[in-house]
């Protein structure tokens, strides 16, 4: 590298001396030139490039502005004269245009609303016509389109199921010139959608929770029964009402609903004259005013009577889809001559924008010299006739010009060939200054490394060459063959250190899993590798002690005796629990069928505690026989299962110092009733929802609370006396004794209580004041008066209740 880098210095030396002869070639050159002429020469040919590029830009201008000028109608400027000439009939013009501009927008814009409003029109139509030729009914597009979402969502019902009014109703043969009129009158009625009783719930729900995007009229239509003869006649439409000029499609299953609802809603009176109409309590005439009961009229003409695309009634749509056929056609023809006017005052605007573009481009030209380029032709031509003479009364500068041309050239490949050198020669340098750096470095660890680590590189070349195979050494590549081998045996030793990691892993793992099975035996102990030899004592201690062979004998006490009863005993609270929901149910029965309020009734629900004590005491109940009475010995056997076992039964017996929360606590887990928690839900009868829900009487009115008290009442002797509804014993005996009855309450309360005592067949005893007698009396069969005359002595007459009518009707005769 030494060598190289001083050899490429000498050479760099002779290409300087060489540079700076031909510099000084081309110096004296230069002056000789100088000397015979040529500075001018060289000035002339610059003023000669500058004026030639002056002249194009003028003439590109020029041919611009007389583009824009022709037109705009513009003589092309020859002078200054015809140039403002020209800047003050573009001002006028201009203004005059922007005027016309205005009102070409305005004109263009009002004729693009009126063809978009066109084209919306035609559009409606196309798409209401494409919806009628698959179809027979009247019905608009959109109305349809919401049925079938209906219908989508109620799943099983179909389009039929749900008819529009209008479907189901037609102008009778012979009345077609009152069918605008009807058409008018019934429009709205004709978009009702007309739902089965059957289907109300359920449609009501998807209204309310859809956003219908307009608006929609539905009937709910209960089973229909036929009037009787008499009544139809009664109530029947005059000769001349409206209600005869209709057809209901007889096949329809609400063809009586519908006759009833049209005699009832248009039982209008058509009349052919205004002195009829004016006599008629309701009416309608031809040309579609109408006359409701008491003083109102109407009459709406928004749209033509005769216009069939609005008509909705009728079984057959074939008359609207040749009205609609001629609208449509009648559109497209307007929509055709909209779109060319549209087109003709686009064109006309752009035409008046680009001329006002062509009058702004004229006025950014604000001399005439801008344009003018003739005078540059001549000063060139001057200047280029002096150049010619220059030259040709000189071969000497043609001469010196060549010379110096060549002389440059030498120059140009010189100054390469010295760059390159010195590239050549810094690069030299820069490695021999590394390679230098690197030896020190070696040397200076070499001599820092000590005897024993030396005594390795025997082993660290058999290492280098295997795992570098046959890599030649050199200064360049020592670091990248470092960081190889380095590398590698990084990699030797990280699989190993993960090997022996994934063996410790496994280690603490097994001793985790013992701790965790036997706590009491490990609580001293560690779970890692520095505790092995704990571990390796507990197992010679296991060995020696032998005990698997007390294992049979441990699991058959622990499943035959202790499970077995725990079971049984889970058994019994679980017949216990049942029996309760099964009394709720029969309870549950006999209130449904007594009104808790108008189309209400209570239902009694029992929901699971959340109480925590019982819920721990069920949970910890089931995970003692939880697989163990259904798997084999071996899956039941456990000391987990003897310490659940063991806890519980410790608790039933009382633990020294909790003996009395143990009691407590026992009789509150082992009472099945507390098991539960009872709600009262008062629902609708019609489709059981929940109106409101009572878990106390807390905020409630005090005939509220005197109602929800009689029902828990009659509910909790129903229970204890566990009474069936409907069922009837002809020696059941269900004697109930209520005292201070309805002294306090309300009279509507006494009502219920006892309508609910008498459907759950008590037989009462009331005791009570006689101010509640009137509100007892119906419900039962003998009356007892107690009267203490002197203070004393109580006596006790016992009356039917026929007796106690007849003495208190023979009392009252004499007053009347």
């Amino acid at each position: 590298l030494e060598q190289e880098t001083t050899r490429l210095g000498a050479s760099s030396g002779a290409l300087d001396l060489r540079l700076r002869d031909q510099r000084e070639t081309r110096d004296g050159l230069k002056e000789a030139i100088s000397n015979n002429g040529g500075d001018r020469l060289e000035r002339i040919r610059s003023e000669i490039s500058r004026k030639d590029a002056e002249k194009g830009e003028r003439q590109d201008r020029a041919a611009r502005y007389e583009t824009v000028a022709s037109a705009l109608g513009l003589p092309a400027p020859a002078d200054e004269t015809t140039f403002f000439a020209n800047q003050r009939a573009v001002a006028l013009k201009r203004d005059e245009s922007l005027a016309r501009q205005a009102d070409a927008q305005d004109a263009r814009t009002d004729a693009e609303v009126e063809f978009r409003r066109l084209r919306t029109e035609h559009e409606e139509i196309s798409t209401e016509l494409a919806s009628l030729r698959k179809r027979r009914s009247n019905i608009p597009a959109r109305m349809l389109e919401l049925r079938t979402s209906l219908g989508a969502w109620l799943g099983d019902v179909g389009e039929e199921d749900l008819p529009f009014a209008g479907e189901l109703i037609q102008v009778r043969e012979g009345s077609q010139h009152w069918e605008g009129a009807i058409e008018r009158l019934l429009h709205a009625f004709g978009l009702s959608l007309l739902v089965p009783d059957a289907h109300y719930a359920r449609v009501a729900e998807w209204v309310e929770r859809t956003h219908l995007g307009g608006r929609l009229v539905y009937y709910r239509v209960r089973e229909a029964r036929a009037l009787r003869a008499e009544d139809r006649s009664l109530n029947a439409p005059g000769i001349q009402s409206l209600v005869h000029r209709l057809v209901v499609k007889p096949d329809s299953s609400m063809y009586a609903w519908l006759e009833a609802e049209l005699a009832n809603r248009f039982d209008y009176a058509c009349c052919d004259s205004l002195d009829q109409f004016r006599r008629e309590q309701r009416a309608i005439t031809r040309a579609g005013q109408t006359k409701g009961r008491g003083e109102r009229h109407e009459k709406d003409d928004r749209h033509r009577l005769d216009d069939r695309s609005r008509f909705v009634l009728g079984w057959s749509n074939e008359a609207k889809i040749a009205a609609l056929e001629n609208s449509a056609g009648r559109l497209e023809k307007q929509v055709q001559n909209s779109a060319r006017g549209v087109a003709e005052l686009r064109a006309n605007f752009e035409v008046l924008s680009e001329r006002l573009a062509d009058m702004r481009q004229l006025e950014s030209w604000s001399s005439f010299r801008e344009l003018d380029w003739r005078p540059l032709v001549l000063e060139i031509h001057a200047l280029d006739e002096e150049r010619s003479r220059l030259e040709s009364q000189s071969d000497v500068l043609r001469t010196l010009g060549e010379r110096l041309t060549a002389v440059d050239q030498e120059i140009a490949a010189t100054e390469s060939e010295i760059k390159r050198k010195t590239e050549l020669r810094a690069e030299a340098n820069l490695k021999h200054q590394q390679a230098r750096a690197q030896s020190e470095e070696c040397v200076t660890l070499l001599a820092a490394t000590p005897g024993e680590a030396r005594d390795r590189f025997p082993r660290l070349a058999l290492l280098r060459e295997e795992t570098l195979e046959a890599h030649t050494l050199t200064v360049e590549s020592c670091d990248n063959c470092e960081k190889d081998m380095r590398q590698r045996l990084q990699e030797r030793i990280d699989n190993e250190t993960h090997r022996l990691s994934r063996v410790a892993e496994r280690i603490v793992t097994a001793m985790t899993a013992y701790r965790k099975d036997y706590p009491a035996e490990t609580q001293e102990m560690d779970a890692s590798v520095a505790a092995t030899a704990e571990y390796e004592a507990v197992l010679e201690r296991l060995n020696a002690d032998d005990l698997p062979r007390f294992e049979t004998r441990f699991k058959e006490l622990l499943n035959e005796n202790t499970i077995r009863e725990v079971a049984n005993f889970q058994s019994q609270l679980a017949r216990e629990r049942q029996t309760i929901r099964e009394r709720i149910t029969l309870i549950n029965r006999s209130l449904h069928e007594i009104d808790y309020n108008p189309g209400r009734y209570i239902l009694l629900v029992d929901e699971v505690t959340a109480d925590a004590e019982i819920r721990d005491f069920q949970r910890d109940l089931r995970d003692c026989t939880e697989g163990a009475l259904a798997s084999s010995e071996e899956a039941a056997y456990s000391e987990r299962k003897f310490e659940q076992v063991k806890r519980i039964i410790e608790r039933f017996q009382g633990r020294q110092g909790t003996a009395e929360l143990d009691r407590r606590w026992t009789r509150k887990v082992t009472d099945v009733r507390n098991w539960f928690v009872f709600a009262a839900s008062e629902r609708w009868r019609e489709d059981d929802r929940e109106h409101e829900h009572y878990t106390d009487s807390g905020g409630k009115s005090g005939g509220q609370k005197e109602k929800l008290a009689y029902t828990v009442l009659a509910a909790s002797l129903a229970y204890q006396f566990g009474l069936e509804w409907g069922a009837t014993r002809s020696r059941s005996f269900r004697f109930v004794v209520i005292d201070e009855a309805f002294g306090r309450g309300s009279d509507e309360s006494a009502r219920y209580a006892l309508t609910l005592f008498a459907n759950l067949r008590l037989q009462l005893l009331i005791v009570t004041p006689l101010q509640k007698i009137h509100i007892i009396e119906p419900y039962v069969a003998a009356v007892g008066y107690v009267h203490n005359d002197d203070g004393r002595h109580s006596m006790l007459r016992n009356l039917t209740i026929e007796e106690y009518r007849a003495e208190r009707a023979a009392r009252a005769a004499p007053a009347s």
